[in-house]
C-alpha cells in the first residue's frame, strides 16, 4: 500500500490497526457472530459466485449442534404485500381431474375421471378401436378417461381406464406404484395398479376386493400396506393384498362405526382416516372419530363429538393431519394433531336436492390432539365458509385451504357460491392470527375438484364438475382448464433467498433412525438454526376434498454446519424412527429456510 508509506509513522500505525480491526471482523463475522457489524447482520452472496478457497477465513466452517427438531424456517411476512399469484397452466387437461396424484419417478401428475359418461375430450384415435360396453345394446366407450399431466410442458398422455373410477380411492406402495380401489358399479370391487413409469398402463383386477368401494378411504399402514374402510352401504373396512400377491380378497371386517354414523344423507362418506404416530388408525366419520387398533381390530378409543354440523360427504368439509414434529429423544411421545374446516349441516343436501334450498356452508374448524389422553375439540373460525373444499399441507408446515362453495352441499349441481379465495393457515401462531386470505381465482372449483403440491412449492389445482356428463352450457361448466398456484413464498422478491439442494450429494435411499446429510446453496453466509428445518411430504391420493395418506413431517436436526465451501451449508438431519411415523415409500425433501423452502426432492425410506 504505498500511500501507508509514505504516511507519517503514527499515522501509519493507526491505519493500520483500523485495516486490521476491519478485516478480523469481517471475515470472522461467521465464526464469531458477537463481532459481526450491523452492515453484516444479513449478508448475502451472489449466487452465481464461484468456489472459494476452503482455506479463506469467509468460508470456515461454523458447527451448530442441535438438540431438538429443526423447528425453525421461519415465516414469510404476508403482510409484504405479495398474497400469491394464480397462472393458466392449460386450458385443456383432457379428462376432469376428480382424481389426481403426483407420482415421484416420472414427477407428473396422474388425473383421472369416471367412466360412466363415455365421454372426454380425447377420443381414441382412428385407428384405436372403441371399448364394447354392452354387447346387447352395443353401447360404446371411444373415449380415454385418464392422463399423466406433465408439470413443466403441461403435455399429457393418455391413458386406458376400462373400470369405472367414479368416487374411488388410492395410495402409492414403497416402490411408487399407485394401488386404485373401488368406484362405480363394475368398478366397485375392482383393485388397480399402475406402476411408475412413462410407458406404463393400467392393469385392472374387477372382482379382487371383498365389498363395493364407493366413496370409500384408502390408507397406508406401518408396512407400507393399505387397508380401505367404508364404501355407500358398506359399514366395514378390508386390508389389501400386496402388488403380485392374490388378487381376490375375501375377508372385510364389520365396522358398526359407520353405521352408528350414517344419517338419512349419509354424511358419512369418504372418512378421514389417518395413521397416528403410535401405530393406530383415526378415523373420523360425520361428526365423531374413533382410534382403531390395525393389528387387533379393536377399537382402542372413542373421542369426543365435533360440534357445529357433518363434515364427511355429501357435507364435505377439509382436513389434515397436522406437520408431524420430530425429536432425538427416543423416549418422548411424537404428538399427533388432526384440523378439520367446513363442512355443512346435516341437512344441507336434501334441502339442496329436494328442495333447492343452499344452506350456508359452516365456517368453523376444530382442532383436537389425537395422542392426548383426554383429547379435546378446540374451535377456531376460518375468514370465510367453505364446503368441498381441498387442504394441502405446503412445505414450510403451513396449510393451504383453497376450492369449493360457499352454500350448498357436494353433489350434482348442489352448490352456490364458489369460494374463490383460499385461506392460508399457521398453526404455530396464536388462536385468532392463524388464518390469512389469499389472492382470489377467477375459475370456480366446484365438485370433483382435486388439488396438488408440485416439487418446486407451487399448487397444481384442476377439475370441477358438478354436471351428469361434461357440459359446457350451464352455470359451473365441466372444467378442463388447469392452473398453478404460487403461495406467498413464491414471492419474486424472496428468490435470492431461496435455498437449493444439492442433489448430486443427497442421500435419497433412507432408512429409519439413521442420520443423512442434506447439502444446501444458500445465499445465507451463515446458517442459524433457529432459520433452517427439513420437511419431509408424503403425496396424497386426492378427490371430494380429501387428501388420502398426506403427511408432513419435520424432522430431527443433529448438526448444522455453514461454509462446507463458500456460500454452501450441511444440515445432518435424522430420518423418521418408524414406520409408525412415516409409513416406508417416496416423499419429498425440503429444506426451509427463513419460511422460503426449496424445490423438493424425491427421496424414500425404507
Amino acid at each position: 500500500m504505498p500511500f501507508l508509506a509514505m504516511a507519517p509513522k503514527k499515522t501509519r500505525n493507526s491505519l493500520l490497526i483500523i485495516l486490521l480491526s476491519l478485516l478480523f471482523v469481517t471475515c470472522r463475522a461467521t465464526i464469531f457472530p458477537f463481532f459481526r457489524p450491523p452492515w453484516l447482520l444479513n449478508p448475502m452472496i451472489d449466487s452465481n459466485e464461484g468456489m472459494h478457497d476452503d482455506n479463506s477465513l469467509s468460508s470456515q466452517i461454523f458447527h451448530q449442534e442441535v438438540l431438538d427438531s429443526g423447528a425453525g424456517g421461519g415465516d414469510v411476512d404476508i403482510a409484504a404485500g405479495f398474497k400469491g399469484e394464480w397462472k393458466l397452466d392449460s386450458d385443456n387437461s383432457g379428462v376432469s381431474a376428480m382424481h389426481s396424484i403426483l407420482l415421484p419417478k416420472i414427477n407428473k401428475v396422474l388425473m383421472y375421471d369416471a367412466t360412466i359418461w363415455r365421454i372426454s375430450k380425447l377420443p381414441y384415435p382412428a385407428d384405436h378401436p372403441c371399448r364394447i360396453i354392452n354387447k346387447k345394446t352395443g353401447e360404446k366407450d371411444c373415449y380415454f378417461h385418464s392422463v399423466l399431466y406433465d408439470i413443466k410442458t403441461a403435455e399429457i398422455r393418455p391413458l386406458e381406464l376400462n373400470t369405472d373410477t367414479w368416487c374411488s380411492s388410492g395410495g402409492l406402495t414403497v416402490d411408487g406404484t399407485l394401488v386404485s380401489t373401488g368406484g362405480f358399479e363394475g368398478g366397485a370391487r375392482t383393485l388397480r395398479y399402475l406402476r411408475d413409469c412413462n410407458t406404463c398402463d393400467w392393469e385392472e383386477y374387477p372382482t379382487a376386493l371383498a365389498s363395493l368401494r364407493w366413496y370409500s378411504t384408502q390408507a397406508t399402514l406401518p408396512d407400507g400396506s393399505f387397508i380401505v374402510v367404508g364404501g355407500r352401504r358398506e359399514f366395514n373396512y378390508e386390508y389389501i393384498p400386496g402388488h403380485g400377491q392374490q388378487h381376490q380378497n375375501t375377508k372385510a371386517y364389520n365396522f358398526p362405526f359407520l353405521r352408528e354414523t350414517t344419517q338419512m344423507d349419509e354424511n358419512n362418506l369418504y372418512p378421514f382416516v389417518y395413521l397416528s404416530t403410535d401405530g393406530n388408525l383415526f378415523i373420523f366419520a360425520n361428526n365423531r372419530a374413533v382410534l382403531l387398533n390395525p393389528k387387533s381390530n379393536q377399537i382402542v378409543l372413542r373421542y369426543p363429538v365435533l360440534p357445529g354440523g357433518s363434515r364427511n360427504y355429501p357435507a364435505n368439509a377439509a382436513s389434515v393431519l397436522l406437520p408431524i414434529k420430530l425429536h432425538r429423544n427416543k423416549n418422548r411421545k411424537i404428538p399427533a394433531e388432526v384440523i378439520i374446516c367446513g363442512g355443512a349441516k346435516p341437512e344441507a343436501y336434501g334441502e339442496a336436492e329436494r328442495k333447492h334450498n343452499f344452506m350456508p356452508a359452516l365456517k368453523d374448524c376444530g382442532r383436537m390432539r389425537i395422542t392426548d389422553p383426554k383429547p379435546v375439540w378446540k374451535i377456531e373460525q376460518m375468514p370465510s365458509a367453505r364446503v368441498m373444499g381441498d387442504m394441502v399441507i405446503l412445505p414450510t408446515g403451513d396449510v393451504l385451504l383453497l376450492n369449493g362453495a360457499k352454500k350448498g352441499s357436494s353433489g350434482w349441481g348442489l352448490a352456490k357460491e364458489p369460494n374463490l379465495t383460499p385461506a392460508l393457515y399457521r398453526p404455530k401462531l396464536k388462536k385468532g392470527q392463524r388464518f390469512s386470505e389469499l389472492a382470489s381465482t377467477n375459475i370456480p372449483r366446484m365438485y370433483h375438484s382435486s388439488s396438488t403440491l408440485l416439487p418446486d412449492g407451487k399448487i397444481l389445482v384442476a377439475g370441477s364438475n358438478t354436471n351428469n356428463g361434461y357440459q359446457y352450457n350451464v352455470e359451473f361448466p365441466t372444467e378442463l382448464r388447469v392452473e398453478k398456484f404460487s403461495p406467498p413464498y413464491l414471492n419474486p422478491s424472496l428468490a435470492d433467498k431461496r435455498p437449493e439442494i444439492v442433489v448430486d450429494e443427497l442421500k435419497t435411499e433412507l432408512k429409519y433412525e439413521k442420520k443423512f446429510a442434506v447439502k444446501i446453496k444458500s445465499s445465507a453466509m451463515r446458517l442459524e438454526t433457529g432459520e433452517v428445518q427439513v420437511t419431509m411430504y408424503a403425496p396424497p391420493f386426492t378427490t371430494h376434498g380429501i387428501s388420502m395418506n398426506q403427511r408432513l413431517l419435520v424432522l430431527g436436526l443433529i448438526e448444522v454446519i455453514s461454509n462446507v465451501n463458500f456460500g454452501y451449508h450441511s444440515i445432518i438431519a435424522e430420518a423418521p424412527p418408524s414406520g409408525k411415523v412415516a409409513p416406508p415409500g417416496y416423499y419429498l425433501l425440503f429444506v426451509v429456510q427463513q419460511g422460503v423452502p426449496s424445490e423438493g426432492v424425491w427421496v424414500r425410506i425404507t
